[in-house]
């Protein structure tokens, strides 16, 4: 696969009936290997490892339901209380990070009200904190480790 503007790890890959496949940590299954997921395994990897988030915090594909139709956030951070801290969402690294893109996960941020947003394809990170106080954003120059959301 591609190599991508993330840590690089011991990812699991395994092919079975000529399909490859790869291992979610937070799933706790084999999942098919596709650039997308590609990118967000080695995101999780990246938030885990080297900006301290904890693994039982962040859950993968997780429903929510958006005017009457049923969407699935790439993943959710949460804080200590278990309400929703932060979307990521995931591209190909193929896709570029456009406004499309960032209309999308603030659709799904209608829903959940969260304080960050991130996007990634892998090759490129944006993240921006909201402020509903003032209805404005603000982009930040990188990633917040955990203990700074």
């Amino acid at each position: 696969m591609l190599d991508l503007n993330l840590p690089p790890f011991d990812i699991n890959v395994k092919k079975t009936d000529g399909r490859l496949s790869v291992f979610d940590r937070l799933r706790r299954k084999f999942v098919t290997l596709t650039p997308e997921e590609w990118v967000r395994q080695h995101f999780i990897n990246y938030l885990i490892t080297e900006k301290g988030y904890p693994q039982a915090l962040i859950a993968n594909e997780i429903q929510i339901n958006l005017n009457n139709q049923k969407r699935r956030c790439d993943s959710i951070v949460y804080d200590k209380t278990i309400s929703p801290l932060v979307i990521v969402e995931y591209k190909s690294p193929d896709v570029e990070i456009t406004q499309a893109v960032f209309d999308q996960i603030v659709r799904y941020n209608i829903v959940l009200k969260v304080k960050y947003l991130i996007v990634s394809n892998g090759l490129s990170h944006y993240c921006c904190r909201m402020d509903y106080s003032t209805q404005t954003f603000d982009y930040l120059a990188d990633i917040p480790t955990y203990t700074e959301l």
